[in-house]
């Protein structure tokens, strides 16, 4: 056997990114249960990556308050990532992140692997309404096409925050989880950290569905499993659409 035979070959990177809402509402137990939950999901994140032969997952964090920032310079690997308890305070400057994002969607920046790139999945989580204008920087972001191509999730964080407004990120109802409880929010993140990995980091096969609708499929059976969380697809039953974040 050659050299060239025995050779790995390279792997392409899926980038995962977690865009989160850190303004004043979200202070207490909301931003406490994000915390929790993306660092308890790391590893599974690293063990989906270790034994995925398609691609390496990176992860990269956005946060926005009063302006937007990136908890680090660069995606980081599964394995390298280490989770910083954020803090929440200020503003919801949505379209800030929104160009900040859309900035970062390119081969001259955050997808600019030597081996290429899947489609990134984008997880928003948010709990209330946008302090400014938003909706230019969206139809901007909409126009990249690393965005058109990406898996797309929304977390509306509680009953204050602005569905329709998540719907405009998704361009999909079915994409927008509702959740209105601790545990709810906990157990979300990580369902939708995981299958959206799961499922954006391997090849596509032909004549499988696109794997948003596969990501949102899944993700609409689990929301049938969580109580305290629910979206247009998976309705909550009884009183599990109340908010209880004590």
């Amino acid at each position: 056997m050659g050299i060239l035979d025995s050779a790995p070959v390279p792997r392409r990177t899926m980038v995962l990114f977690f865009i989160v809402d850190t303004s004043g509402s979200m202070d207490g137990t909301k931003i406490g249960s994000v915390n929790a939950a993306i660092r308890e999901v790391t590893p599974m994140l690293d063990e989906i990556s270790s034994n995925n032969a398609d691609a390496e997952i990176k992860i990269a964090v956005l946060q926005f308050s009063s302006g937007c920032e990136w908890m680090y310079d660069e995606p980081k690997s599964a394995s390298e990532f280490r989770w910083i308890d954020m803090e929440a305070d200020g503003l919801t400057d949505l379209g800030a992140a929104y160009q900040e994002l859309s900035s970062k969607l390119s081969r001259n920046a955050f997808l600019n692997e030597a081996t290429g790139s899947f489609a990134p999945v984008l997880i928003l989580l948010s709990d209330g309404e946008p302090t400014d204008d938003y909706q230019r920087p969206l139809e901007k972001l909409k126009e990249n096409k690393w965005y058109k191509a990406a898996i797309k999730i929304a977390i509306a964080i509680g009953s204050d925050a602005n569905r329709d407004v998540l719907k405009e990120f998704t361009n999909s109802s079915e994409a927008v989880i509702e959740v209105h409880n601790v545990e709810a929010l906990k157990k979300l993140i990580r369902t939708v950290s995981v299958t959206a990995s799961q499922i954006g980091s391997q090849s596509s096969a032909a004549g499988v569905k696109d794997k948003q609708t596969q990501v949102t499929e899944s993700i609409t059976k689990e929301v049938e499993q969580i109580d305290g969380a629910s979206s247009s697809a998976a309705p909550a039953i009884g009183s599990s659409s109340d908010d209880d974040w004590d």
